[in-house]
């Protein structure tokens, strides 16, 4: 029980179509099981929900809430839920990215709306909910602030401009948060995937591409080292548990990568 007592937000507990589990729901569910209150936030509200819904067949306790990150009100207002519902918030964790379904391209492509849009996603949707959960965390004294970037932030290859910008935006925000309020007892770390097998990362590849999900993972699973296989949504969720919870009470500012040693070729 390593969240035993704690409160969790999850912003984009929801997933997408596909096969699988993504990220923030399996997230989400492990916190559940290891004791964790659990704030299920999507855009969706029937997905938020369908996680809630998951956690409580599972015994866990958790409630679900509708927030569009594009749009701060919606973020002050799930924070304020959280606070009225259960007293406090313990853990942030920010799951929410978009690259090629959110119009991503080279830079000699990208236009101007789409770059805003994956930017509005996934750095400044992590801004304005770091935002207002900050002055809670600090009343409390205490707090752990985690968000999910991607190893494509250090690859000098990656090939659209939007995604790798904004993702290394994330680790140097981390940074800052995480200086900036160490001395009231708050952390602030993020987790870097790595080729993934979750249906945002291949089904939305299979629909983009007109290939079929079967090509599209057999392809990213001979880029992996590591048994030349991608990792899971639970690999994640693994590691969010670790840095959320007290086993990781020393930990800050961390870019921790869950990559099966992709990394290690040079960032490529």
């Amino acid at each position: 029980m390593r969240m035993k007592d704690k409160v969790a937000i999850v912003i984009g507990a929801g997933q997408g179509p596909g096969e699988g589990m993504g990220n923030g729901r399996a997230t989400a569910i492990l916190f559940a099981r290891e004791g964790a209150r659990v704030f299920s936030v999507d855009r969706d509200l029937a997905s938020a929900e369908e996680t809630a819904a998951l956690i409580r067949k599972d015994g866990g306790d958790a409630a679900a809430f509708q927030a569009d990150v594009t749009k701060e009100a919606t973020l002050a207002a799930a924070v304020a839920e959280c606070v009225r519902r259960w007293g406090r918030v313990d853990v942030l964790h920010y799951n929410v990215g978009v690259s090629l379904a959110g119009g991503d391209k080279n830079v000699l492509e990208i236009t101007e709306a789409a770059f805003d849009n994956v930017s509005a996603i996934n750095l400044r949707g992590f801004i304005m909910a770091v935002k207002h959960t900050l002055p809670v965390m600090q009343k409390q004294k205490s707090g752990v602030i985690l968000s999910i970037s991607s190893v494509a932030a250090l690859s000098s290859t990656y090939p659209t401009v939007a995604y790798k910008t904004t993702k290394m935006g994330m680790i140097a925000f981390t940074e800052q948060i995480a200086r900036q309020n160490a001395e009231a007892g708050i952390r602030c770390n993020i987790i870097l995937p790595g080729l993934m097998d979750t249906p945002m990362a291949v089904d939305t590849r299979a629909r983009e591409w007109g290939k079929t999900r079967e090509e599209v993972a057999a392809a990213r699973d001979a880029r992996v080292p590591l048994r030349r296989k991608m990792g899971t949504a639970w690999d994640v969720a693994n590691a969010c548990l670790f840095l959320a919870s007290d086993e990781a009470n020393f930990i800050t500012g961390v870019a921790l990568p869950v990559d099966g040693g992709a990394s290690l070729r040079g960032g490529d």
